[in-house]
């Protein structure tokens, strides 16, 4: 026999009801995933596709005149590719699937190809069209531009992810 005081307490609920009305489940959240996705496929390209042509306008600019003068387009391409990284990075809030496609498939693969076989970097940026933008992708792919950018948008989308799960369980 229990000596807690509340041992002799009979319950005058003894029949309780399932409901059935109420599911748990986790909410469905494809449409969070496509959007990112999308997002993470085409606005990554065309972030870094703006980064690449607004610093080699501005080292060209230095190089050329070796002043300090500034390029205004230059300097607004350079803001505009770092906004769109901010908002593919911030699509993480969605889905991982964003940063994590975006960083893998325009940064690190491309990252990784040009630093262990140096031709594939060069075939790579051969399939762009001849431009200043082809021009500024070649130098920041082999600088490691391309890489470094690609591990932090993976790692923003891994964090978002591990974040969300921590809050979901």
């Amino acid at each position: 026999m229990s000596t807690h005081r509340y041992a002799g307490y009979e319950d005058d609920y003894d029949e309780y009801e399932e409901t059935t009305d109420v599911v748990d489940e986790r909410p469905r959240r494809a449409g969070a995933h496509v959007v990112s996705a999308l997002g993470g496929l085409v606005l990554t390209p065309v972030a870094l596709g703006l980064l690449s042509w607004g610093g080699l306008r501005q080292q060209q600019l230095i190089q050329a005149t070796l002043s300090t003068n500034r390029d205004a387009p230059g300097i607004a391409l350079l803001a505009g590719g770092a906004i769109l990284l901010l908002a593919v990075a911030a699509l993480g809030a969605l889905s991982a699937s964003g940063p994590i496609l975006g960083g893998l498939l325009y940064g690190v693969l491309p990252g990784v190809a040009a630093m262990a076989v140096p031709e594939w970097g060069f075939r790579l940026v051969n399939l762009m069209p001849k431009s200043d933008i082809a021009y500024g992708v070649m130098d920041f792919l082999f600088i490691g531009g391309l890489l470094g950018i690609g591990f932090l948008l993976v790692g923003s989308g891994l964090a978002g992810a591990l974040v969300r799960r921590r809050r979901e369980a």
